[in-house]
């Protein structure tokens, strides 16, 4: 964590000295595409595991523990 700390502030650092036209200093949207690669990744795995669910069988019987747990819960108290 301390390692990573220190690579981003060494870096800001570097990009505050360099001139405005330096490659370094034209990073304005490299975090917005690192966000949207990783979100886009985040729904690549969700509709993997949502295929795999629904093709097995156990996305209904999942919901249908969850709910038999969540009514016998309610109905107990």
């Amino acid at each position: 964590m301390l390692l990573w700390h220190v690579y981003f502030a060494l870096g800001s650092f570097v990009n505050r000295a360099l001139p405005k036209g330096s490659r370094l200093a034209r990073q304005e949207g490299q975090t917005t595409a690192e966000y949207a690669l990783v979100i886009l990744a985040a729904a690549a795995v969700a509709v993997v595991l949502i295929a795999w669910a629904k093709s097995s069988g156990k996305l209904p019987a999942f919901f249908d523990t969850i709910i038999d747990d969540v009514t016998g819960n309610a109905a107990s108290a």
